[in-house]
């Protein structure tokens, strides 16, 4: 039942049920089981067989599969990290910082945006990090977790897509690069086209434009406005009855001794570790030779991470362990509990993404992907509109398969080869509507890794995420379309991204006049 339809059954299942139930493991564990058995036709010791391997293979692929386990030890770290700035005061001494630095709710969103798109090295980093710095500042100002969820993770993956510098540009730059090899007609560089192809990607235009808007005036509707209701009037940032990854379960005691160097130095030690190590293995690993594009391209993230992390864990072991001197709640026994508490606060995040990945796994052996990449590849259809059409089967497929990587990984080829043949000229926007397809379907996708770390690094239950972040994705989404479609019977970049302009011109004019509306109201 490989590359058949058949196959997307589990990945609908799974969303299906988590979108009913709002269980992410059982969900998540519904459609593993159905992939396996999809994969074994019904054969009930092989599916076990399968179900076994899938999540083997996580920790053991054919060797130690150090990406998987480094990425999970790195939770953990945050974790401890988290646990002991709360310990040593440091988050609420951020916070009474802040609130003399900071002086408006709106301010609080804003930063976190800022910061969202300053650290664009890797979305992993991105989401975990801008999480663990904005968190105080956002809680002190009563924005809900679901929004700052929703801002690190319409930050993260966006400009990390455009962004060269970075894990995700260095990707798509070698597959670019495979794309043009050979073509004569090709008068720029991969890095060239990876730049043209930035203002092309209009997913990331509309996204980062709504998100900037969000933090300036408080739109929100649906599930979000829910969340923030609660949080500006009743000070509730999330369901206590959900279970929210990163919180502290310990009751800590609490002091007046902690310093903003207790939480910055941590974070700031994690991100200089982190950088310094990506930049040292993508040296070594691309034969020493110091080329920026080089480095980035065949750096190793998941290391990388883990040497942030251990820097930055110690660090903040270290900053308690100087309190003992001056604080009397200090003591070496809050060490051991301190770690404990952070490793036990990140174990749900774990569990889900293990669960993820193993899904993942099975939906790979079933050739998902392969099979929603013939639909549009087999088909005869208008050159005009395979832009729009690549743009929502990559979503489609990411959202599926709960990988934009993985999305673009087979796309970009498939509609490089399309758009040879049939458009030459239209081979860039192409490939722009696949990469924002990816980062669409990865957005509103309860599978994806990136959506669930984003829920980790803002402390939000994933769910509640997930629900809120897809009307504002499926908005920016419908906007991307228009920029796609008028690329396609045009061929020209500034009508049509002039066109997305004009439609989130148009957007923000309604937005600010309900706002209005509201805001009159509520002061009558």
């Amino acid at each position: 039942m490989e590359n058949t339809i058949f196959s997307i059954l589990p990945p609908i299942i799974a969303i299906v049920m988590v979108l009913l139930t709002r269980r992410v493991l059982l969900s998540l564990g519904a459609g593993i089981v159905a992939a396996a058995i999809i994969l074994t036709w019904f054969s009930p010791l092989e599916a076990l067989q399968e179900l076994a391997t899938s999540f083997a293979i996580i920790f053991w692929d054919g060797g130690f599969n150090a990406y998987n386990v480094f990425i999970l030890l790195f939770l953990l770290l945050l974790g401890v990290i988290t646990a002991f700035v709360s310990l040593s005061g440091g988050s609420h001494a951020f916070a009474e910082w802040a609130s003399n630095h900071i002086k408006s709710r709106r301010g609080a969103k804003v930063l976190t945006v800022v910061l969202g798109m300053v650290i664009f090295i890797d979305d992993y980093f991105n989401a975990l990090t801008v999480g663990q710095v904005a968190r105080p500042i956002t809680d002190k100002y009563k924005v809900s977790r679901a929004k700052l969820a929703y801002f690190i993770d319409s930050t993260a993956a966006p400009v990390c897509v455009v962004s060269p510098v970075s894990s995700w540009g260095a990707a798509i730059i070698g597959i670019i690069a495979t794309i043009l090899a050979g073509q004569t007609f090709v008068e720029y560089s991969a890095l060239e086209a990876f730049l043209w192809m930035a203002p092309m990607n209009f997913y990331v235009v509309a996204s980062l434009a709504i998100v900037f808007f969000v933090a300036i005036r408080d739109v929100d509707f649906g599930e979000m406005k829910k969340h923030e209701v609660l949080a500006i009037s009743k000070g509730q940032l999330f369901d206590p009855e959900k279970t929210i990854p990163g919180e502290m379960k310990e009751e800590f005691p609490s002091h007046s001794h902690g310093h903003v160097r207790d939480l910055l130095l941590p974070i700031l030690l994690l991100i200089v570790g982190t950088v310094v190590a990506m930049i040292w293995t993508g040296y070594q690993n691309a034969g020493q030779v110091f080329d920026i594009w080089l480095i980035f391209e065949n750096t190793d993230v998941p290391a990388s991470l883990l040497v942030g992390g251990v820097l930055g864990a110690l660090t903040s072991i270290i900053l308690y362990a100087l309190q003992m001197k001056t604080n009397k709640t200090a003591n070496v026994g809050w060490i051991g509990k301190g770690i404990w508490a952070g490793i036990k606060s990140m174990m749900g995040a774990v569990l889900i993404l293990i669960f993820a990945w193993s899904l993942t796994s099975l939906i790979g052996g079933l050739e998902t992907g392969a099979y929603l990449a013939g639909v549009v590849s087999d088909g005869n259809v208008p050159t005009a509109i395979l832009p729009v059409l690549l743009f929502v089967l990559a979503g489609v497929m990411a959202f599926s398969t709960g990988t934009s990587w993985g999305s673009f990984g087979i796309l970009l080829p498939i509609a490089g080869t399309i758009m040879i043949e049939a458009e030459p000229a239209l081979l860039l926007p192409a490939l722009s509507a696949v990469l924002a397809g990816a980062v669409f379907g990865d957005h509103c996708s309860p599978i994806s890794d990136t959506t669930i770390l984003s829920s980790t690094g803002a402390g939000s239950n994933h769910m509640d995420h997930v629900l809120t972040q897809i009307p504002y994705a499926l908005t920016a989404a419908g906007i991307a379309a228009v920029g796609y479609i008028v690329i396609g019977y045009t061929g020209s970049l500034w009508i049509s991204l002039g066109a997305v302009l004009i439609v989130l011109a148009v957007l923000f004019v309604v937005w600010s006049q309900r706002t209005t509306i509201i805001e009159k109201q509520q002061n009558n």
